[in-house]
């Protein structure tokens, strides 16, 4: 993520902003600034400092609760607060947005929303995979929970449920599609119906015969999943990237400091984005992103931090063809694995030791079902909030532009 000042200004003009919108102004057009100019100054030097503090909260919690439910909530809380103060200063200064450049910036601003939109829609799509996971993960639970003896036959069931989760957490990067359709394995319709079948035969599952299943749904789709089944997520990241630059000194002069703002809440969307894609599964995730930010920015210090600890725990050997960075994914992929090759060794009838081991690893998979029960349907609200937001804030502005509302 290299800091580029190519196509934009110098890092001695993008730092501290407001100062130099006054230093330049009285030096290009020998004028003080009128009491509105120096409200507008101490305006977007807050939102500045806003954003910057929120990126500091963010990249301050330590490696237990990074990348956690939790922290993506804090994550996108950032944002919500983060956008709704760019919106009202959208609002607020109106005139101004009308006029070039920044009414091409603005409208510049909202394409690259757009794009988000596409984002939300497939990060709700990863979370409601993550459900599937968790009831699978749920079915363990019950099967050999501490309220139940453990007999050959709940163990049967929880192996099967342990096997089937294995297969649908499988990172298969052959295609977007591939993954769409390994999805539908989770379907309403025949999760019902797969589960009597299973009850009602002799229990003898293996992999290659849950791979057959698979593939014999390869022509459907989940109905749950709401992006084309070509849909790329690292591509989308790109798009919403692409051409993204610091605004040049003369047009921070032109716009009182509102094209900087408006870089700012770019850069935030894109991160933000990028982070979301980073932890929740999608289709066709990808981490390669260019920002092109001056790094003695203020509030591009913390963001930077933030990308490379994300950067690094995705290049950890254990994280590197996992399906998210959620830690709760991580969670699940390893109890899953632990009581999976523990179940290959248990000999019936169960030995007091063994039977502790069991009752151990069950626990444990237990809290992780718990952190998601808890967490899931908080997220997935904000991500909801996320995208009606950017919904609202582009539609008022395409209205003060001037501009059609084209439905997407």
């Amino acid at each position: 993520m290299p800091a580029t000042d190519s196509q934009g200004s110098s890092p001695s003009s993008l730092s501290h902003f407001g100062r130099s919108i006054l230093s330049l102004r009285h030096r290009d057009h020998h004028q003080v600034h009128s009491m509105e100019g120096i409200s507008l100054e101490l305006e977007l030097e807050s939102f500045q400092q806003h954003i910057t503090n929120r990126l500091l909260e963010l990249s301050s919690v330590d490696d237990i609760d990074f990348l956690s439910l939790s922290w993506v909530r804090k994550l996108l809380d950032s944002f919500i607060c983060c956008h709704e103060e760019f919106r009202a200063i959208l609002q607020t200064h109106r005139v101004q947005i009308l006029r070039h450049p920044m009414d091409r910036m603005i409208s510049d601003y909202f394409e690259r929303s757009v794009k988000a939109l596409d984002v939300c829609n497939a990060i709700r799509d990863g979370i409601e995979q993550i459900r599937q996971w968790q009831k699978l993960l749920e079915i363990v639970v019950y099967a050999v929970g501490p309220q139940r003896s453990i007999g050959h036959g709940q163990f049967r069931r929880a192996k099967k449920a342990l096997i089937d989760l294995a297969i649908g957490m499988l990172d298969d990067k052959e295609s977007a599609a591939s993954i769409a359709n390994r999805n539908r394995s989770f379907g309403r319709n025949n999760a019902s119906k797969d589960h009597h079948q299973n009850q009602n035969n002799n229990g003898n599952h293996n992999i290659s015969n849950l791979h057959q299943h698979h593939r014999s749904l390869a022509h459907f789709r989940s109905l749950s999943w709401s992006v084309s089944s070509t849909w790329s997520a690292a591509k989308q990241i790109q798009a919403i990237g692409y051409n993204m630059y610091p605004p040049k000194p003369n047009d921070i002069v032109a716009t009182n400091g509102l094209a900087m703002t408006v870089y700012i809440m770019n850069s935030v969307l894109l991160f933000v984005m990028w982070a979301l894609v980073a932890a929740i599964p999608c289709q066709d995730r990808g981490l390669q992103v260019q920002f092109n930010t001056p790094k003695n920015s203020l509030w591009a210090a913390p963001m930077f931090s933030l990308h490379d600890r994300i950067t690094d725990e995705s290049k950890k050997r254990d994280r590197k063809n996992t399906c998210g960075l959620l830690k709760e994914i991580h969670q699940i992929e390893k109890y899953a694995r632990m009581m999976n090759e523990f179940a290959d060794s248990v000999h019936f009838p169960l030995t007091e030791e063994k039977e502790r081991e069991v009752r151990k690893r069950v626990q444990e998979i237990s809290q992780v079902c718990n952190a998601l029960k808890d967490g899931l349907d908080p997220l997935e609200r904000q991500v909801r909030e996320v995208f009606h937001r950017i919904v609202c804030s582009r539609t008022e502005g395409l209205e003060t532009l001037g501009k059609p509302n084209h439905s997407e």
